[in-house]
């Protein structure tokens, strides 16, 4: 991986070339879209960027919008930036994903809502048949934050083959990441040559042509990409087994965790756990990070309950509240062996 990284910077530093569509960018464009066996794709700075190119590509800028309210804040950010109004639809009690049912009623109280925003949480499958049923019964644009989802399938796709646009983040703390760095999916020609001229600020040489923001790739951070991307598979396959082995040790707690629908291949990006309270929560939390373990609470507050949000904002949104008091994620990625596994574990069930 080393080896290759420096190689691809070696090339860039020689060329001078290290930013605006470099060698490597492009390159690695060509990688994802192979990867992900999907034909339109745009690299971006970070996976925020990538969300609000495609919310102002799809023509959702000011507009209502329908979104879960458990998720990262990035999501909601992108909507706010853009001046949207966020419309929350809570989320199902089993996957924690947008209810279609609820959208469905949601979307027939208010008609103007103009586009819909679910995730892909913890990189799992939003109940994507329905959602795309009911939004084109509706004429919505459906656009999935999928920023936690790269190299989980869902019925043999790639989860971000999915909507009218979906963005993913390659965020240092994601399964594949660049550093920092994200993409955008589309499915016509047209919104990919939109997206790209709109990521290089309008710009196409010297002749500017329409509203852009400065949404590009680096060719350093490409270049980390492009080191990282072969070794994706043995990545997954390290968490998925680091999973199973969390699985046996904590059996016998018999702990909620989010379901997985059938047809699903994860990428096993985390590993969440639902206490029974807040309070055990944070007792559970404090004694691990005591001892140097340090456990995330994804994802929390719900975002319907922001402080800054104007009051008509928060709608009520249960499921998604108690599941953002309830949820911890333990650490989890490729390098936690089965002893540290154990201890963590130990602790964990001691707490309890």
């Amino acid at each position: 991986m080393q080896e290759v990284f420096f190689q691809q910077c070696s090339d860039f530093f020689q060329s001078s070339w290290v930013t605006n569509n470099g060698a490597c960018v492009q390159k690695l464009e060509k990688s994802l879209a192979e990867y992900l066996d999907i034909s339109n794709i745009i690299s971006c700075n970070n996976g925020t960027t990538a969300l609000m190119l495609a919310i102002q590509s799809a023509g959702l800028a000011g507009k209502k919008v329908a979104v879960t309210p458990y998720t990262y804040v990035a999501t909601l950010s992108a909507l706010l930036w853009l001046g949207c109004t966020p419309v929350f639809v809570d989320v199902e009690p089993d996957t924690l994903c947008l209810s279609p049912h609820l959208l469905r009623r949601r979307l027939l109280k208010q008609a103007d809502i103009a586009g819909v925003l679910p995730v892909h949480i913890y990189g799992l499958a939003c109940d994507v048949e329905s959602l795309d049923t009911i939004c084109r019964e509706q004429g919505t644009t459906l656009i999935y934050d999928g920023a936690q989802a790269f190299g989980s399938r869902y019925k043999g796709k790639s989860l971000l083959a999915y909507g009218d646009y979906s963005i993913c983040s390659f965020h240092a703390t994601k399964i594949f990441h660049t550093a920092e760095g994200g993409c955008v999916i589309s499915h016509t020609d047209e919104a990919h040559k939109e997206l790209s001229l709109a990521r290089a600020f309008g710009h196409i040489g010297d002749t500017h042509y329409c509203l852009g923001i400065n949404g590009k790739m680096s060719e350093l951070h490409a270049a980390m990409g492009l080191a990282l991307l072969p070794g994706t598979d043995a990545e997954i396959e390290k968490r998925r087994k680091l999973h199973a082995a969390y699985d046996a040790a904590l059996g016998s707690a018999k702990l909620i965790r989010p379901a997985t629908r059938e047809g699903m291949e994860w990428n096993y990006a985390y590993y969440p756990i639902f206490l029974s309270d807040e309070d055990l929560l944070l007792k559970v939390q404090r004694t691990l990070t005591a001892q140097g373990i340090y456990p995330r609470r994804y994802f929390y507050p719900a975002l319907n309950t922001l402080s800054y949000l104007r009051p008509e904002w928060k709608i009520s949104c249960p499921v998604a509240e108690k599941a953002a008091n309830h949820a911890l994620c333990l650490p989890m990625h490729g390098d936690i062996d089965q002893e540290h596994v154990k201890i963590i574990t130990n602790i964990l069930l001691e707490s309890l």
